[in-house]
């Protein structure tokens, strides 16, 4: 998954980087409850409610790699449906703006084993949705 964002990749990571900000930008995250003060450091956490009431989720995701300005890497909790890995880089454009890649990829859980063409579809477009309320976020900051 992929979008150009028109600001610098410092911006973009900034909202990154602001786990507070997640509910504005991650499609399903209704509630940040938490997080820890060394966020977006590797094993950092940063302690989400998923879902809508009352079915919400408690959670939590934990950063695995972190590149300030290039890359986040997180698994994101959905437990007791599963865990994902999502990994967003940031790659510079000539034009000043950043381009966006997203990946994200079951990795336990119930989620992982019932995999199919329409799950990917649903996925796919949670991305696409993420990644234009991310553009959104960094480009009102210009």
């Amino acid at each position: 998954m992929t979008r150009t964002v028109n600001a610098p990749p410092a911006q973009v990571f900034a909202i990154l980087a602001d786990g507070w900000s997640y509910s504005d930008w991650v499609v399903g995250t209704t509630h940040i409850r938490d997080v820890e003060q060394d966020w977006p450091g590797p094993g950092s956490r940063l302690h989400h409610k998923v879902g809508p009431w009352p079915f919400s989720l408690h959670d939590s995701s934990t950063v695995l790699e972190c590149v300030p300005d290039r890359e986040l890497k997180i698994r994101a909790g959905l437990w007791p449906l599963g865990e994902a890995v999502v990994d967003i880089v940031l790659e510079p454009e000539s034009s000043g703006g950043t381009r966006v890649v997203m990946h994200e990829d079951f990795e336990s859980g119930p989620l992982l084993w019932i995999r199919n063409k329409v799950n990917d579809l649903l996925l796919h477009q949670r991305n696409v949705e993420a990644l234009r309320r991310l553009a959104d976020l960094a480009e009102a900051q210009r």
